[in-house]
């Protein structure tokens, strides 16, 4: 039998600085599922509009992730295998919705997509609105949450090897015949960690949304209602209701995607090769 290897004083060090940063995520979180009586989950769990607020929050990430399948995976494709002049324009403005405040994101939003806004008011004559609308919500999750989505999917057509596909069009199939059945199966792993990554984000935005659409309420807008009329008492057990419900949905989707491990590249080859 193979003996254990002894662990460094270096381990252990960064293990106590690992440590810390994990107390510092979860201590938070203890003392909000902490807080609240059984008693005042009801009372809010009671609240229709609470439960509007959360269903609302559901439905909308998940449109804007919808959304960023059909748009943010065909552009990390294209950043992923494409070299062009200005390409390092388009991977920083990709990120910029990461850097800048969601405040003034809300805001540049708004002054697009209002009924007076550049594109909201041509839209508004063919019934298209964002100002208070579930599309509204939609599109400020999106712009929040797309770069997430671009950049891991690119990360995902990444690491396909080349020859992969070279094999496959070898073989006569198509380019998208290859991207379908090759390309987007070898990549799907990071794409399902974009695709992730953008509900999330777009599930808990707040500044964008409540700047272009306040009306509906979303969950976290109807949480800060609740916090301003009523204090912490019931914001703290509708944050803990929503908090539940958002991590139930996830530990499903990480269930989900370990019921069957991806094809590896070396079969995909083999599958093509033969």
């Amino acid at each position: 039998m193979l003996r254990r290897e002894a662990r460094s004083p270096m381990f252990w060090v960064f293990w106590l600085i690992g440590a810390t940063l994990l107390a510092f995520i979860a201590l938070p979180l203890l003392a909000l599922l902490l807080h609240p009586t059984l008693g005042d989950l009801r009372q809010v769990a009671a609240m229709a509009d609470v439960r509007s607020a959360i269903g609302l929050s559901l439905g909308a990430a998940l449109f804007s992730t919808v959304l960023a399948a059909m748009f943010a995976v065909p552009l990390a494709y294209v950043l992923a295998r494409q070299q062009f002049r200005g390409k390092s324009a388009v991977e920083a403005l990709v990120d910029l919705p990461l850097t800048i405040p969601h405040t003034i994101a809300g805001i540049a939003l708004l002054l697009v997509f209002s009924r007076g806004g550049w594109l909201g008011a041509p839209l508004a004559h063919i019934g298209l609105e964002f100002w208070g609308t579930f599309a509204g919500i939609v599109l400020a999750m999106s712009y929040v949450g797309l770069p997430y989505a671009v950049n891991a999917a690119r990360g995902g057509f990444e690491a396909v090897d080349l020859q992969i596909e070279r094999a496959a069009r070898i073989q006569g199939a198509a380019p998208w015949e290859v991207f379908r059945r090759v390309t987007l199966p070898l990549a799907r792993q990071g794409i399902g960690t974009g695709l992730t990554l953008c509900f999330a984000r777009a599930i808990g935005e707040f500044a964008a949304v409540v700047l272009l659409a306040y009306y509906p309420m979303t969950a976290p807008i109807r949480i800060y209602d609740l916090f301003l009329q009523s204090g912490l008492r019931q914001s703290v057990a509708a944050s803990v209701l929503f908090l539940l419900v958002v991590m139930a949905l996830f530990w499903g989707l990480r269930l989900l995607a370990s019921v069957r491990a991806p094809q590896s590249a070396q079969d995909r080859q083999k599958a093509w090769l033969h």
